[in-house]
Formats: C-alpha cells, sequence, structure tokens
C-alpha cells in the first residue's frame, strides 16, 4: 500500500548529554578486570592486568573477585548516575548515606518504566517482584543472578563493599596519573561537543561510539555519552530512566592530546577504505538500494572472495553494515566525512 505524507513534523529524535570523570573510568577499570572471558579482548595487554593484580593488596583482591561472582561493577555505575560526582570522597559519602532500600532500588537493573514499582518491590525483599525481574531478563547473561544478589545481600555489606573496592581501584590505579588520564579523557570530550554542534543527534553517536547505530525509542529523551580509555575498543551500553547510555572507546588522538597533528582511526580508515575503484562502485551500488554480496558479485563481475574481502574492508570502516543477509550503507558515516575533516583541520 502506498502511503502519501502529509504530515510537517520531524521524526522525534534524542538529546545529546555528554559527561566525563575519573569516577567512571574507575568503576569500568573494575568492571574490565573482573570480565575474564573479554580481558584478552582489550587494548590494554594481559600483562598491564597481570600487574595490577600483582600490586593490589589482598584485600582490594577479594573484592574484585566478590565483583566477578556478583557484577557489582553494574551497581558502580547505576550509582554514579544518580548526581555529578566529582570527588571520591562524594561518592563514598553518598553511598553511606542512602537508606539501604533505596541503595538496592538504585542497584537493580532498569528494565522499562512499566516495571518501576516491581523494581521497588523487590528492592524492599518481596520474592514474586525478585522472580519477575529475573523471569524479565532471563535472556540476559549476568542479570538474573546479578538482581537475586541485590535483592538478597545485606546492605549494609554491600555498601561496604561498593565503597572498598571504588577507593581501593583508585587508590591503586587511578592515583597513579591521575592528571594526565583527566587530560584525556577532557579533550576527548572537547573534541566530541565540537563536533555534536556540526552533526544531528543519530548522526553525531554514529561517529562516536565508532559506528552504533541507536534509533530513537519512544521513551528514550537522551543518549548520554561518557568517553573511557580503559576499556577500549569496546563500547559499553546501559539503561538508565529516561536515557540510554554509552561508555565509548576514546578516539586515539585524544590520547597524545599535543600532537594536534595525530588523525582519527576511522576517520582514516574511512578514507583508505574510499581510495580504491572497487570499493567505490559498491559504495555507489549500496546507495541505492540494500544488496546481497551474490547480486554484488554479479553486477561486478568480480569473484565472491575478492568482494568480500572489500566489503570486510569497508565494514571495518563503519561504512557498511549486514542485516538480514544484505550489505547496506551506514549514510550518516558517509555524509559525516566533511565534518570529521574540518573539526581535524580546524582543531
Amino acid at each position: 500500500m502506498d502511503i502519501l505524507n502529509l504530515t510537517g513534523r520531524k521524526r522525534e529524535t534524542y538529546q545529546i548529554q555528554l559527561e566525563y570523570s575519573l569516577l567512571w573510568e574507575c568503576a569500568l577499570g573494575i568492571a574490565a578486570i573482573t570480565n575474564t572471558p573479554l580481558i584478552k579482548t582489550l587494548d590494554k595487554p594481559p600483562a598491564y592486568w597481570t600487574d595490577i593484580r600483582n600490586s593490589a593488596p589482598k584485600e582490594l583482591l577479594q573484592h574484585l573477585d566478590f565483583v566477578e561472582k556478583n557484577n557489582t561493577w553494574k551497581a558502580l555505575l547505576q550509582l554514579l548516575h544518580k548526581k555529578p560526582f566529582i570527588q571520591l570522597s562524594e561518592f563514598t559519602t553518598y553511598i553511606e548515606d542512602l537508606p539501604n532500600i533505596d541503595l538496592k532500588f538504585i542497584c537493580l537493573p532498569f528494565i522499562g518504566t512499566h516495571y518501576q514499582e516491581i523494581r521497588h518491590s523487590a528492592a524492599i525483599g518481596v520474592q514474586t517482584a525478585m522472580k519477575e525481574m529475573q523471569r524479565l531478563t532471563n535472556e540476559h547473561p549476568y542479570l538474573p543472578h546479578y538482581i537475586a544478589f541485590i535483592c538478597q545481600v545485606d546492605g549494609n555489606l554491600l555498601k561496604e563493599h561498593l565503597i572498598y573496592v571504588m577507593t581501593g581501584w583508585y587508590g591503586t590505579v587511578i592515583n597513579n596519573w591521575p592528571e594526565k588520564l583527566l587530560a584525556i579523557l577532557q579533550t576527548d570530550y572537547e573534541a566530541k561537543k565540537l563536533m555534536a554542534e556540526k552533526m544531528e543527534s543519530e548522526e553525531f553517536v554514529e561517529w562516536a561510539t565508532g559506528g552504533v547505530t541507536y534509533i530513537p525509542e519512544p521513551s528514550i529523551h537522551t543518549v548520554i555519552l561518557i568517553p573511557q580509555y580503559i576499556y577500549r575498543p569496546w563500547n559499553i551500553e546501559a539503561d538508565i530512566e529516561g536515557a540510554k547510555v554509552f561508555y565509548y572507546p576514546i578516539a586515539n588522538e585524544s590520547i597524545s592530546p599535543n600532537d594536534k597533528y595525530t588523525p582519527n582511526h576511522f576517520f582514516v580508515l574511512k578514507h583508505k577504505a574510499l581510495g580504491d575503484e572497487v570499493r567505490m562502485r559498491i559504495i555507489k551500488m549500496l546507495n541505492e538500494h540494500d544488496r546481497t554480496l551474490q547480486e554484488l558479485t554479479s553486477q561486478l563481475n568480480i569473484g565472491k572472495s575478492t568482494i568480500h574481502h572489500h566489503l570486510k574492508i569497508l565494514r571495518a570502516a563503519k561504512l557498511v553494515e549486514t542485516f538480514q543477509s544484505k550489505y547496506s550503507l551506514k549514510r550518516n558515516a558517509l555524509e559525516g566525512l566533511a565534518k570529521e575533516l574540518d573539526l581535524y583541520l580546524n582543531q
């Protein structure tokens, strides 16, 4: 059925909110070192994490084991979203002063506006509410266990744990280079702030995260972007009330803020990907409509393995993505190239 669009309204989208803090880096570092299956994929080499464990106090190691068992890094991130904490002491005092029920409610995951009453009931110890939250998250790899832990743990013990692991990590890792780390985070924040003024919200999220396409959802009015160094190259996605959060990996050029000639890694990859006649032809074909590998192969009259290689390069540059066995052009990434060049030349 054909539809005539007679409305003058634009599709609603979300607002962008940028934040940065050493406290986010602290909580994400705790998350990283306790994510054993993922740790080998991080930018930091395995020796880096081994050195931290070798130099950490015994009690901190015990708390890190507790984090790994119960995923309490999630609780730290949930709590950090409650207000803009500047100093670690502000954060620990906030935790100390929270009533235990409020603490548990904040630590429990936000799973939707319609389930807030269930979340509150679970926080006060209602078993049926806890089980319902577990049922609603049963396809998630760790949330059902995490929900049971938060609901059943002694509130004072949870407070002591969260305060110690955060303070211990800050003292052992963050305090080794706080000024330099803060400068790196601030440099990335400032660069993103400049680009946010040049791009539409959805285009900006895709650029800042290095390729994440996030389409507006009915209940999401804000997307919060938080730069992180410790969990590179991964984006970490989270939901809080009314907002989607991306803890995104800082750009390479932010690590050397005094070198203004270092270009963005993905910016370089995009231009390299476009510097080939076959790949430019693929881009033009995908600009017309999405296509399968077979369709591209047939029209270009080039071997399937060769086309697949070119598509791999385009995907690595975040210019092309796949959906339901078809390749599609990431138009925001392509259209943002001129803005990225302007930012690079004039920053």
